[in-house]
């Protein structure tokens, strides 16, 4: 079905439901409806072919959504980080779009068919309003992949794509009275498009940050009431150090009922941080990819107070899964040959379900005859079903011949007591063929030894996954959902690497 279904049925619901909080903007479900049905009065009347938005998202995002939906089109949020140099190359690789841009960005895109948020929005107020359903199977949402160590791909999400994620994953209007949904998550990425459908389609208002900030993060949950939040890790260690210093300031509101992280991979001192930070606060690790329309694992409120009580070991360690298959995901995991394996045994994750996409423009399909998708994430099931990630297949350090996931490494490291964060990368070496090398970020006022760092590692792991060189730095280079751009500090390493030569 059409995305513009879920609004449909949203507005029949509660029309006068306060949907939408950005700043000083307050939009009921029935005010978003027409909007939206005006944006797509504007974006037919252009005769775009797709639209473009380069922005902080808020309202400016569900507005997007509904209204290219409307006028049959797809949508991209891109990328508002990247240098104008950047924006315009992926602007370039759309067909005959429409360009939207908050007034701040205006000066990386060109050309004629460019319209201000601002305008665009006074536009919709006064258009002939346009409102249809797009073909299920047409595409709705184009979203470009990070790029950290490639060049971006377009990735296709169809209207039943995302409408499977949504219908599969949230009960109709299940929301309760009152409830309000923090979101701060950038407008490109997938998670952002994911909560302003799942959200509007719950019943649930929407309170947006556009410019994430810990503090104003704090008081927007108490001012609000908000009852759930997403965020990514670095937000989440941000936020938990803001209350751990000044937590009377900004105090946790007794609304808020669930805090969800993810995006990239979280280290357990934070989730076990969090967990003091947020007393009585259900914490949930969402697992999901760009082609997959958004999650499609969740380590539920429920397994994490299990989890944090056991001890058996086998139950203690799903702490640091990412849960189970959400409904109408399968998951396999396979070896390098393609063979299915067994609970217990590391290989490749593929998932096949109705959201899953593995579409890409000017590529095609990568699902395989079965409807299977290769997501090139290392990962294992365990006896019960829980799916522990591993990291990319790209990421495998191959030192003396035998592969070395660099998770394997940064899992035990990070729990050393002077350390804040790390990233376990692999450099070209001409007797190992690579060597693993490691890059720490320790916490405030410690000094680690790099040797004592080196011998914690191998008191723990087998000689061979011992660090054969650990760098010391300030931070590491992430992008917007906190994933370590590894490629960056691989090029830096080398570079230094050359000059010390």
């Amino acid at each position: 079905m059409s995305i513009s279904l879920l609004l449909e049925m949203a507005e029949s619901s509660q029309p006068d439901r306060e949907a939408l909080v950005s700043g000083e903007l307050r939009w009921t479900t029935a005010e978003l409806s027409r909007l939206a049905d005006g944006a797509a009065g504007v974006i037919t009347e252009t005769g775009a072919r797709h639209v473009a938005y380069v922005g902080t998202g808020a309202e400016m995002l569900p507005l997007l959504l509904f209204g290219a939906a409307g006028a049959s089109v797809p949508v991209t949020p891109l990328n508002y980080r990247l240098s104008g140099d950047g924006v315009r190359a992926l602007v370039e690789r759309l067909p005959d779009p429409l360009v939207v841009v908050d007034e701040d960005y205006r000066h990386v895109v060109e050309g004629e068919r460019v319209i201000t948020s601002t305008d665009f929005l006074s536009a919709a107020q006064v258009a002939d309003p346009t409102s249809g359903f797009a073909d299920p199977d047409a595409v709705a949402v184009v979203l470009f992949t990070s790029g950290t160590t490639s060049t971006p791909k377009a990735v296709e999400l169809t209207h039943n794509n995302l409408t499977s994620y949504v219908t599969g994953t949230v009960e109709f209007d299940s929301a309760e009275p009152g409830d309000a949904a923090l979101v701060c998550v950038p407008p490109y990425h997938v998670a952002g498009v994911g909560a302003a459908l799942s959200n509007l389609y719950a019943g649930r208002k929407i309170v947006y940050l556009k410019n994430f900030e810990a503090r104003e993060w704090l008081r927007l949950l108490g001012e609000e009431r908000v009852s759930s939040a997403t965020v990514v890790p670095t937000m989440l260690d941000r936020i938990v150090d803001a209350l751990e210093k000044s937590g009377a300031e900004y105090p946790v509101p007794s609304s808020l009922r669930t805090l969800a992280y993810g995006g990239s991979k979280v280290a357990l001192p934070l989730v076990r941080r969090a967990t003091a930070a947020f007393p009585g606060v259900g914490l949930v690790n969402a697992y999901g990819l760009t082609e997959t329309s958004s999650t499609i694992a969740v380590l539920t409120p429920e397994d994490h107070r299990d989890a944090l009580a056991a001890t058996d070991p086998d139950a203690l360690r799903r702490l640091g899964s990412v849960g189970r298959p959400v409904p109408g995901v399968e998951v396999q995991i396979r070896a390098d040959d393609g063979t299915v394996l067994v609970a217990g045994e590391t290989g490749e994750l593929y998932v096949r379900g109705e959201q899953v996409s593995g579409r890409y423009t000017d590529v095609g399909s990568l699902l395989d005859a079965e409807g299977w998708f290769p997501t090139k994430d290392r990962a294992m099931l365990d006896d019960a079903g829980y799916l522990f990630l591993g990291g990319r297949s790209d990421d495998t350090i191959i030192r003396g011949g035998e592969n070395i996931a660099p998770a394997e490494i940064e899992d035990v490291l990070v729990e050393h007591p002077q350390v804040g964060h790390c990233a376990v990368v692999g450099l070209e070496d001409s007797e190992w063929g690579q060597i693993i090398v490691a890059v720490v970020v320790p916490l405030p006022d410690t000094t680690p030894d790099a040797d004592d760092l080196r011998a914690y590692v191998r008191a723990q792991l087998r000689g061979s996954r011992t660090p054969d060189r650990v760098v010391f730095r300030h931070e590491l280079p992430t992008n917007a959902t906190g994933k370590v751009l590894r490629r960056e500090l691989v090029d830096e390493l080398d570079a230094h690497s050359k000059e010390s030569a």
